[in-house]
């Protein structure tokens, strides 16, 4: 009895002995990082920083994408919102497909880890000035594209660029103005550029030219119809009588100098020419020559059939690689043909193809019987590097088609089909909706993605992924900012000096336009060379054209072969020998999209509960 009563004093003695030892009851959770330790190592405030930029998502490469909100596309699968947008029944309860990288609330979250970033680097606790400078550039730039995605998407937004902490007496707060937002992103750009300068390019982070960048992104939209209320207001009723101009643009002040603001800011990205790739040619590339560069631009550095050093155009992209199976990896998957066995999500309109120019300049046309006859010869070479067309050559067949399509073309039409005792049969295309191969995965307006989609044939299927980056920023987007820019001021020859750079780099002839006939070619040339990269949906937003251009209802091709007499084909090819094509556009079924457009859809509402949160944000016009 004494020695269990000896034990139990002992292990009685043991345990007050640990329960007094502050080591102990002070241990550090082994799955988490204190918030004074990240920021006294450069190594965690550096991962802090890293974290930040997947706000960025997976750039523009979720299945469904803007593209399929404008007219450059349509989405093939019901039920996921997008008709929502496109037929302009987006309200504060159901705004209908928003792209993951502009949700109010995530930019928001995203803007708090910037702001606890700039807190912490301003004054850093540890011992590496040149990492803390980096870093804190990086965070200021970081600011300022959340906050660019805000306003581009929502017009005037609250500026917060504090942290909330637990105890605050209010958490509600007033959307600044237009002009304001405007400012203070400018301001971040600024800040960033200066902190950054001198930082080498890595692939994924900024650095100044990003900043400067996004500094002529902004400001190129700031000047444009939509955002001076005064031109906004004579485009559109509902516009003109919102009480609140002020949060949508700007009710006073000079455009002219605005454009100036942004020709600068333009200037200061093209100044820096070691981005530029292949933009000094005195004259045209051939046909295959243009095809090919604008391929590798598109590609980003992402595929190893495209040349490597067409890289350099992308300032800052969002790139992808085996280690993570990201959605940036399956774009062939989400979007190539269903006849490869792909998913064909987000297929080109044929308002889009009839954009591309003819090869000497002049638009296509429909009522030309020679354009009409053959849609696909002689056009501006970005085509064939953007968009897979019925007779296109593209990669091998997976094993299983490969006899059915040894020549490896896109079959989107219907043929007629010899069996050699005169009969004739018609068949649908491998790539239909109507053919053999995962029919309800065909595309209805009888085309398919090629930009962004590797050709490389050890991408075969939907089970491998590819590496193509997805582009933030452009050296060519800047550029084209700049030619905006001078068109509004009124410098048409310098404009027209940089336009013809973009086009002699893919095989086009140099536009010598003037007055608003300039102006539409330079709008035409943006919307064929940023095609799919989220572009179209503000552009045609911020220069007030969506009524006519975004409200049209999506259009398709109908393609037909007939067998020529005596010709016999027992195994389908295109071959303009064998077969005579006609070509129809149609309009898409309005059972499956019904375009319209309200300009209310002009500005993306606050959904109902952030205004039920925030009961001092006004509601944006038309909800």
């Amino acid at each position: 009895m004494k020695r269990l009563t000896y034990i139990l004093y002992t292990l009685l003695i043991g345990a007050t002995a640990v329960a007094c030892n502050d080591d102990f009851v002070n241990t550090q959770p082994l799955g988490e990082v204190s918030e004074e330790a990240v920021w006294q190592d450069a190594a965690l405030a550096e991962a802090f920083i890293f974290e930040i930029y997947n706000g960025f998502g997976v750039g523009g490469f979720y299945e469904e994408q803007m593209a399929s909100l404008t007219d450059e596309s349509l989405f093939t699968h019901p039920g996921r919102g997008i008709n929502t947008v496109t037929e302009s029944r987006s309200n504060d309860a159901d705004q209908g497909k928003l792209m993951e990288t502009y949700s109010y609330e995530q930019m928001y979250t995203r803007i708090r880890a910037t702001n606890i970033a700039i807190a912490k680097l301003q004054n850093p606790a540890f011992d590496n000035a040149t990492k803390a400078t980096q870093l804190l550039g990086e965070a200021y730039f970081l600011r300022a594209y959340f906050y660019q995605q805000l306003l581009r998407t929502y017009g005037a937004v609250p500026l917060i660029d504090f942290v909330y902490q637990l105890g605050n007496n209010d958490y509600t707060r007033a959307r600044n103005t237009f002009a304001e937002c405007v400012d203070f992103i400018v301001d971040d750009c600024d800040s960033a550029a200066l902190l950054l300068d001198g930082a080498t390019k890595v692939d994924g982070r900024t650095n100044e030219v990003a900043a400067l960048a996004l500094k002529a992104r902004l400001l190129t939209y700031a000047a444009s119809d939509l955002y001076d209320n005064a031109t906004a207001k004579s485009k559109s009723t509902l516009i003109n009588g919102f009480a609140n101009p002020e949060f949508i643009g700007y009710p006073s002040g000079s455009r002219a100098a605005r454009w100036e603001l942004a020709k600068a800011a333009a200037k200061a990205v093209l100044d820096h020419a070691e981005y530029a790739y292949k933009l000094d040619l005195a004259e045209p590339a051939t046909t295959d020559e243009g095809k090919a560069n604008y391929i590798a631009v598109a590609m980003g550095g992402g595929s190893k059939l495209a040349d490597a050093d067409a890289k350099r155009d992308l300032i800052l992209g969002r790139f992808f690689n085996d280690l993570k199976d990201e959605r940036g990896g399956w774009v062939g998957r989400d979007n190539g043909p269903n006849g490869y066995h792909n998913w064909s999500g987000n297929t080109p309109t044929q308002l889009l193809v009839d954009d591309y120019e003819m090869t000497d300049g002049t638009r296509f046309d429909w009522s030309n019987a020679t354009h009409k006859a053959a849609p696909y010869e002689n056009r501006d070479p970005r085509l064939y590097a953007s968009i897979l067309h019925d007779g296109a050559d593209w990669k091998p067949r997976t094993d299983d088609v490969k006899n059915r399509d040894p020549n490896n073309q896109i079959q989107s039409g219907q043929y007629e089909i010899g069996n050699g005792s005169g009969t004739r049969t018609v068949q649908y295309g491998l790539d239909t909706r109507n053919g053999p191969i995962e029919d309800w995965n065909g595309s209805y307006t009888g085309y398919y993605y090629r930009k962004f989609v590797d050709a490389d044939p050890a991408i075969e299927d939907q089970n491998t992924r590819q590496r193509v980056p997805w582009p933030l920023l452009r050296y060519t987007e800047a550029i084209l900012n700049y030619v905006e820019a001078c068109i509004e001021l009124g410098e048409e020859g310098e404009a027209r000096t940089w336009l013809n750079k973009i086009r002699f780099r893919v095989g086009m002839p140099a536009i010598r336009d003037g007055g608003d006939a300039l102006r539409q070619r330079y709008r035409n040339e943006r919307r064929v060379e940023l095609a799919y990269e989220e572009h179209r949906y503000f552009d045609a937003r911020r220069w007030m054209i969506a009524p006519q251009t975004l409200g049209r209802k999506a259009t398709l091709i109908k393609v037909e072969g007939k067998l020529k007499p005596g010709r016999q084909v027992s195994l389908y090819k295109y071959d303009k020998e064998n077969y005579t094509y006609t070509y129809t556009v149609g309009t898409i079924d309005p059972g499956i999209e019904n375009r319209t457009w309200n300009d209310k859809m002009y500005f993306t509402s606050f959904h109902r509960d952030e205004i039920n949160r925030n009961t001092k944000l006004v509601q944006n016009p038309g909800y």
